[in-house]
């Protein structure tokens, strides 16, 4: 088996990391292929705004000629300078059921993060907001809701075979489309609404929204500066996000709390598309577009993929406000399904409110961490191993 690290500026090298996924899950009916021109994107020094401060290299193994495993490995010096660390973090990891595939790619993953001094890696954790999250480790035999991360189960044996270990959770959640909210959670909306001078901002196009995008950013930015992986963003970094949430939007479904003309809170909704994109099959044309377009028109699913209070104006009654909003948005459009996306296990107030307001939990999500020294292989061992991946390109 040969690791490689891959030349990015090679087209030949970028098609063939894409490409592991979508041979490695060709027989699968859940799992949900990425644009390839975004993965082409991310994959370009010269043009994605990441590399403006940080690094990152793409790794595959191969077998007689055959790529059976991928892996990306960051240095993110945004976040080590916010957050006061040194942490790699990995993401795009795809490899077939083969314990030395996988341990092959962390360990090269763990000589090219020492040989830049940071201390653990991190992961899967992606390259900016928006990107997905961790590996699913329930929910297998369930839809995967959009822009989340499908995998096949072995997935989280070959990482702890790798050396990893839990760091946190993420859970998904379902609603049905006629749940019917406690009434309570209506009354103390209706009472803090008159009382705090709450309200509900609702956008009718999305040149109204673009408009809004930078208000959101900063809201964003301060309601989840404490979340895992949070990094304050570039300005070409927070471009790419407005232009990710305009092209996915459906403007009368992003609502704002406000207090006044202060933004307080968010709730982001999104027809899910996922259908339409499993058949577009990562490319918009020549008929990509269309699956898209069609699914768009008829899911019957929503998509809650993100929402949160600043921290001043939480535990005051604005968080009913957020699930009674949610709750009309379900049954304004008639939507029959509902996706709770991802919310933190530590995020135990939340996880706690929308239990209450009926939603199931049935999908998880986990990130791994790994400290550098309880990698398979030995600092010099792991060295020995990225310089041969070298030597083999």
């Amino acid at each position: 088996m040969i690791i490689r690290k891959l030349d990015t500026n090679r087209p030949v090298d970028v098609d063939k990391f894409i490409r592991v996924s979508f041979d490695l899950y060709a027989h699968s009916p859940l799992w949900v292929s990425p644009f390839i021109s975004d993965m082409r994107l991310v994959m370009n020094r010269d043009k994605h705004p990441f590399y403006d401060h940080s690094d990152a290299d793409f790794f595959i193994a191969e077998k007689d000629g055959e790529a059976v495993g991928r892996l990306a490995i960051l240095e993110k010096r945004q976040y080590n300078d916010y957050h006061h660390e040194k942490t790699a973090f990995f993401y795009y990891f795809d490899a077939a059921d083969d314990p030395e595939v996988a341990a092959a790619l962390f360990d090269s993953a763990a000589a090219w993060a020492r040989e830049r001094g940071l201390t653990k890696i991190v992961g899967p954790l992606g390259f900016t907001q928006g990107d997905s999250i961790g590996v699913l480790v329930e929910g297998h035999d369930l839809r995967p809701a959009l822009g989340q991360a499908y995998n096949y189960d072995y997935y989280d044996r070959l990482l702890l075979n790798a050396g990893f270990v839990k760091k946190t959770d993420f859970y998904s959640g379902y609603l049905r489309g006629d749940h019917q909210l406690p009434q309570r959670f209506f009354d103390i909306a209706d009472k803090v609404g008159k009382s705090r001078g709450f309200w509900i901002k609702s956008f009718k196009s999305k040149h109204e929204l673009r408009r809004w995008v930078g208000r959101i950013q900063e809201l964003y930015n301060a309601a989840f500066a404490n979340n895992l992986g949070y990094s304050p963003l570039s300005l070409r970094e927070a471009q790419i996000v407005a232009k990710r949430l305009l092209a996915i939007s459906t403007p009368r479904l992003i609502k704002l709390v406000m207090k006044e003309s202060e933004i307080i809170g968010f709730l982001f909704a999104f027809v899910d598309i996922t259908d339409g994109l499993r058949q577009a099959n990562g490319r918009m044309w020549p008929v990509g577009w269309l699956h898209i377009l069609r699914d768009f028109k008829k899911s019957e699913w929503v998509n809650f993929n993100g929402a949160g209070l600043l921290p001043g104006h939480r535990g005051v009654g604005a968080n009913a406000v957020l699930y009674a909003e949610m709750a009309r948005t379900i049954k304004e459009y008639g939507f029959a399904h509902a996706d709770v996306v991802q919310v933190e296990e530590e995020n135990v107030k939340s996880m706690g409110d929308m239990s209450a307001i009926g939603v199931r939990w049935y999908k998880k999500h986990r990130v791994y961490e790994n400290e550098l020294k309880y990698f398979l292989h030995t600092e010099q061992e792991t060295k020995s191993i990225l310089s041969s991946s070298r030597s083999k390109k």
